[in-house]
């Protein structure tokens, strides 16, 4: 013990030393989540659209409300014919579009059907496939509302009900606000990215300043250097822990309906296996470049395959396995269960025991690859 805190000592004076790097590495998670908390969220609203309304009537007025009240619209310009709207949508000033015929008052009050002509701009199919979507929805509801009312008018007082009461109920998210979703999500992948980065370059770093010679004539054991250069960065990154998780609660306002201290006991396990991933790739590099070419090797596929993006189940067989492969992939699902869903350790547990047993073999994996020697 006193000689792997020997080890820890030295490792926290290389720290202390390089007020830049630590700087670095205590802002640098604050500001990945912040800018990519807003950089990757898929929530779209407020699309520009251009309207033409010929009808002028009171039915026609009702139906346009409900496009501006759901919230993915936003009507910006209200222009006279379609030859306008076309040349908004082809400057790109708007990406939507409505023209609303001039019989359309009429033919609704007297229970005609009306057509009315919707365009999008399909450059973006992520805007164009949500506008297509609300589009439709909005139209259906305002065509259902309006078939009730005039069949209950002819029908004098005939209480007319659908066949179908469908009530749904949202668990966890009620709001569906996708910032819940997205901001454990982010803490995971930041966390991963970052303790691979802190110790990546231990060893390396060691070997090419030429202090790896003052190790080896050392008596320090294998196991003992390993956890000496490890545990001085879990603690950083049980404070980047902290850091993360304040910026999403106090700042994208995403509530944590777990427990936090079994957050961070979690979070501690994942950054041992994490850590030590790092320093196994720092044994078996022989520079510094070489290091980060096998980390971002490890990292980039993080982003892949542990479901931040797209969902595991929906991948090929091939990328779903190799995703267990992965420590942050286990860790996400335990972040997320804690965070937004509020579950405890019995339901955690299919994802926590693998998440040790990957710690411990990356750290079992780096004390024999490790060779106090130089080659």
């Amino acid at each position: 013990m006193k000689r792997m805190l020997t080890i820890m000592r030295k490792e926290l004076i290389h720290i202390i030393r390089d007020p830049k790097t630590l700087s670095l590495v205590i802002v640098m998670p604050v500001m990945m989540l912040l800018l990519l908390g807003y950089a990757v969220t898929s929530e779209i609203e407020d699309i520009p659209l251009a309207l033409v309304d010929l009808s002028k009537s009171e039915a026609s007025q009702r139906f346009i409300d409900r496009y501006w009240i759901s919230g993915f619209f936003e009507i910006t310009h209200d222009v006279k014919n379609e030859k306008e709207l076309l040349e908004l949508i082809d400057d790109g000033e708007v990406k939507t579009g409505i023209i609303i015929p001039e019989d359309f008052g009429r033919e609704i009050d007297t229970g005609g059907s009306s057509p009315v002509q919707f365009y999008i701009d399909g450059s973006n199919p992520m805007i164009a496939q949500t506008a297509q979507l609300a589009a439709e929805t909005i139209s259906q509801a305002a065509a259902q509302e309006i078939f009730i009312e005039n069949l209950s008018k002819r029908m004098g007082s005939i209480n007319f009900k659908l066949p179908i009461d469908a009530r749904i109920r949202f668990l966890y998210n009620p709001n569906m606000k996708r910032m819940d979703f997205w901001i454990p999500g982010l803490v995971a992948i930041i966390l991963q990215i970052q303790s691979l980065l802190l110790t990546a370059f231990a060893i390396v770093r060691e070997r090419e300043q030429g202090t790896l010679e003052q190790l080896i004539v050392t008596p320090i054991k294998s196991w003992e250097l390993m956890l000496g250069k490890i545990l001085p960065f879990v603690a950083v990154a049980l404070i980047n822990v902290a850091l993360t998780v304040g910026v999403g609660v106090f700042w994208f306002d995403v509530p944590v309906a777990g427990s936090i201290p079994l957050l961070f006991g979690l979070s501690l396990i994942f950054l041992l296996g994490s850590l030590g991933l790092g320093v196994l790739i720092s044994n078996i590099s022989t520079n510094q470049m070489q290091a980060m070419y096998i980390a971002s090797f490890i990292m980039i596929p993080a982003f892949i395959l542990s479901g931040l993006f797209v969902p595991r189940y929906n991948m090929p067989r091939l990328a779903y396995y190799s995703g267990f492969l992965l420590p942050v992939t286990y860790y996400l699902e335990i972040v997320r269960g804690i965070i937004s869903k509020g579950v405890g350790i019995t339901y955690l547990w299919p994802w926590i025991w693998p998440m040790a047993v990957f710690s411990l073999v990356v750290f079992f994996l780096s004390v024999i690859l490790f060779r106090k020697r130089v080659d």
